[in-house]
């Protein structure tokens, strides 16, 4: 699956919530987020209008790695 464009950081941040993050913290212009799913897992995230592609896939390739799934499976759990 193709990753998204114009996701911004709120709309990843709900995203995530599907698998089990959740918002544990907002300082200035930036999430993070919090897994307990396995073992503890913590990501920050910019909350800007529109993250950049690169920002996106590399936010997800942890995520992705953390629950021990594909970035595939992972994209269709959070936007399909």
């Amino acid at each position: 699956m193709k990753l998204p464009r114009d996701v911004s950081g709120t709309d990843l941040a709900h995203a995530l919530s599907r698998v089990g993050y959740r918002v544990t913290r907002q300082t200035g212009s930036h999430i993070r987020l919090t897994n307990a799913v396995l073992e503890q897992h913590h990501v920050t995230i910019p909350a800007h209008q529109s993250l950049r592609v690169g920002t996106l896939a590399a936010i997800l390739a942890e995520v992705a790695s953390h629950l021990e799934i594909s970035r595939d499976e992972l994209l269709n759990r959070l936007f399909a």
